[in-house]
């Protein structure tokens, strides 16, 4: 099985210091619908990793998660792609929790049910805790230049290994060419 884990905000949508509280602020970063076809096309399963904060601090609740999800996936049907699961934590960064990237929990319960090793497996995000956590779990990670990407490149602090790529579709590319 060939599986790749996507983070969200940042990678495939617009991120916003505000979160995303709503199906309207969902904007896809340009050529990541196409990038997720691609992949789907090229035979990868894609999945979504992403910490969502938002739920703990009150700025929204599940239900609005989920509507925000099924806006996600109409776009990305439309677009010929398929995304097979999202997978995220609710919890605030004082949490703990051992699902919350950089913590490798949330691509270890991803492996898990996917019935995956995680060794090689590409992990996609924009921000250090998005390579650190593909680290911590075996993945290979990868980082965006997209949403917070080019701030997370000049931070310097990268893990070896790290590739780095202007945008999704650069490593949709890549990997499904």
């Amino acid at each position: 099985m060939k599986l790749v884990i996507l983070d969200r905000d940042g990678t495939i949508n617009q991120d916003s210091d505000q979160y995303i509280k709503s199906p309207l602020e969902w904007k896809p970063v340009p050529g990541s619908l196409e990038a997720i076809a691609r992949l789907t096309q090229g035979g990868w399963r894609c999945v979504v990793a992403t910490n969502q904060s938002g739920i703990a601090r009150g700025l929204f609740d599940m239900s609005m998660l989920n509507a925000i999800h099924a806006e996600m996936h109409r776009a990305v049907n439309q677009a010929g792609g398929r995304i097979e699961a999202i997978f995220f934590c609710p919890h605030a960064a004082d949490s703990n929790c051992e699902c919350r990237k950089p913590k490798p929990g949330l691509l270890r319960e991803i492996a898990t049910r996917m019935g995956a090793e995680l060794a090689g497996v590409p992990m996609i995000g924009d921000s250090l805790r998005d390579v650190e956590a593909a680290v911590a779990a075996g993945a290979k990670p990868y980082l965006v230049l997209t949403g917070k990407g080019k701030k997370t490149r000049d931070a310097g602090g990268l893990p070896p290994g790290t590739e780095i790529a202007a945008d999704l579709a650069a490593i949709a590319a890549k990997l499904a060419p």
